[in-house]
């Protein structure tokens, strides 16, 4: 059975009301007193109840956030950025996957609602706006990462996803790639469009041509969508000699569909991914990549939503923050090398 603080009243002495007030490090209570209150507390096991203070306070010390796949290690990284951040400041973490799945959306929103989280963080690259306006009808403050409509919403963090792309390119072109492919996740939105116009920008100023069949998108960013990109690129009549990929799940796939038709990487075709996931650097070969400041961005999320809830920091911060200085880094590894023939 818990114990309570009728418990430590009753075995301190005191009223319940001291107890309650000692615990909250009220100056009404004598230091000697509620020093001698708190040791009883942990000599019983006395935790406070999450509950009863969320009904005091009008606050639950949790924060949602909303990710497109748990599964996804790209996510995994940023989720380790904001509960970093979140654990620090006494917060806790309501995690959930909406799946590109309208009804999921719907179900998460719902939970979080009757949960009554603080805030949410929205990972998820599309995101319903009708959910979103859900939780702001609430009153529950929303910070949106790397998402695709991110502009219709006030406060949002972003990685500059065209540099990235440009700098990978760049890095095939150095090389001496001149048929260089690439394959989009036609499900994310922004993300996609900005790294597909980094990589257009690049090739237009390197005065490369961009072949029919080129740039091809899948409906995912997982290994099995990188598996049919490579069925596409295959079956072109000129094959490309490098493949720039939207990320390194795909890219995992790439590499595979490339051995099983018998292609060498990267001694018949470059792969180049982007994000730096933590099994990016064990592929076989290891991949060439964009290095994404994932937890950085994760971090930068929890701090801009937490100081919405600060009533005395809210008014001061910006509307539509957008930080442009989350740029990574050019990881060049096994995956690309100069082709072998033009």
């Amino acid at each position: 059975m818990a114990v309570t603080i009728k418990d430590i009243a009753k075995q301190a002495g005191v009223a319940h009301t001291t107890v309650s007030r000692a615990l909250r490090g009220s100056p009404l209570i004598a230091a000697g007193t509620a020093e001698r209150i708190r040791q009883i507390a942990s000599e019983l096991g006395y935790y406070p109840s999450a509950a009863a203070r969320s009904l005091k306070t009008n606050r639950s010390q949790v924060l949602g956030v909303i990710v497109s796949h748990i599964a996804d290690p790209f996510f995994s990284e940023i989720i380790q950025g904001i509960d970093e951040v979140a654990q620090q400041r006494g917060y806790s973490l309501f995690i959930a996957a909406a799946q590109h799945d309208p009804e999921r959306e719907r179900g998460i929103v719902k939970i979080m609602r009757e949960h009554r989280v603080d805030g949410v963080i929205i990972c998820s690259t599309p995101f319903s706006p009708e959910q979103s306006r859900q939780l702001l009808s609430q009153h529950i403050s929303i910070v949106v990462v790397n998402n695709q409509a991110a502009e219709d919403y006030r406060y949002s963090i972003y990685h500059d996803d065209a540099y990235g792309s440009q700098q990978i390119t760049q890095h095939l072109i150095d090389l001496g790639h001149r048929k260089i492919a690439h394959l989009g996740n036609a499900l994310s939105g922004r993300t996609n469009l900005e790294r597909l116009s980094g990589f257009r920008v690049c090739m237009q100023t390197a005065g490369l041509a961009i072949p029919e069949g080129y740039i091809f998108s899948v409906p995912g960013g997982d290994p099995e969508s990188g598996l049919a990109g490579v069925d596409h690129f295959l079956a072109l009549p000129d094959r490309p000699t490098a493949i720039s990929c939207f990320n390194d799940m795909q890219a995992i796939g790439v590499i595979k569909g490339l051995r099983q038709a018998g292609v060498g990487v990267p001694g018949d075709c470059s792969v180049a991914g982007f994000d730096n996931i933590t099994f990016s650097n064990y592929t076989c070969p290891p991949l060439t990549t964009f290095d994404q400041p994932k937890r950085l961005i994760g971090s930068e999320a929890a701090h801009l939503l937490l100081s919405l809830l600060d009533p005395a920091a809210k008014d001061t911060v910006p509307p539509r923050q957008r930080i442009q200085a989350l740029r990574g880094r050019l990881l060049q590894r096994g995956s690309t090398a100069p082709p072998a023939f033009d």
